[in-house]
């Protein structure tokens, strides 16, 4: 009998198979989209950034900028309504899953969408010519690492409010300015000194910090075990938030 982090796995996945489709879109055909229409059609009047061609060096931004915004949206409704509207995570514990199956078998599904939609970007954009560092072959780990950071703190939050509404907040106030002020479209060297804070705040800056270093072999404004270590905060801090959220939800 499998596991039942992996039997939570095989479920996620029994009910994505269903439902792919409707993903396919954002996630591969819209980074690609964005990616030729702001990396080459802006960067031709943009030029490049610290000696890079900005199409190169935009590239391991839009692809860590794809794999927080699926950590995002994939953790929000869906595990909303594993409590609330269909109560699956209560079947689920009513068997000998436990809390830290589900939480588990949700990441892995979780790493698993990213993977796919990574991979996908990566041979587009190589296609291109735009990866080149050999480094590259660790960039998955890094998305990897990146969604955890991310899907784990997500996933208790939305284990934790009491109507969907408050996701209206999440995206107005974190995922939108983590997306503009993060290392994606330009350095954040360029914001003010009062301002960068809240970027080095972000898993996603660490992210795309750690993705860019890979693409391009560039050195990280911080070193490599201090971007990791943040995410590697995100991920613990998130888990053990989520842990604490499912119990208390499972007693509704």
């Amino acid at each position: 009998m499998a596991h039942p982090a992996v039997a939570v796995l095989e479920r996620h996945l029994t009910l994505y198979k269903r439902l792919w489709r409707a993903s396919l879109f954002s996630s591969f055909v819209l980074p690609v989209l964005f990616l030729a229409s702001i990396g080459l059609g802006v960067g031709g009047y943009v030029g490049g950034v610290g000696g890079v061609p900005y199409v190169e060096w935009i590239v391991p931004g839009v692809l860590a900028s794809t794999v927080f915004q699926m950590a995002v949206g994939e953790c929000t409704y869906a595990v909303f309504g594993e409590f609330r509207w269909n109560r699956g995570a209560h079947a689920m514990f009513a068997t000998r899953v436990s809390v830290w199956d589900m939480i588990g078998g949700w990441l892995l599904y979780i790493v698993f969408r990213v993977e796919i939609a990574v991979v996908v970007f990566l041979l587009v954009v190589g296609a291109f010519g735009v990866l080149s560092s050999p480094w590259v072959v660790v960039t998955p780990l890094v998305a990897a690492l990146l969604a955890v950071a991310v899907a784990a703190p997500v996933t208790a939050f939305s284990a934790t409010i009491e109507h969907e509404s408050y996701f209206a907040l999440l995206f107005r106030f974190v995922m939108l300015p983590s997306s503009l002020f993060a290392g994606v479209f330009f350095p954040v060297e360029q914001l003010p000194v009062v301002v960068r804070p809240l970027a080095f705040a972000s898993p996603l800056w660490h992210g795309v910090e750690l993705a860019r270093a890979a693409t391009s072999g560039a050195a990280p404004l911080w070193p490599v075990w201090a971007h990791a270590g943040c995410l590697l905060v995100f991920a613990v801090g998130g888990v053990w938030w989520a842990g604490w959220a499912f119990r208390r939800r499972l007693q509704d």
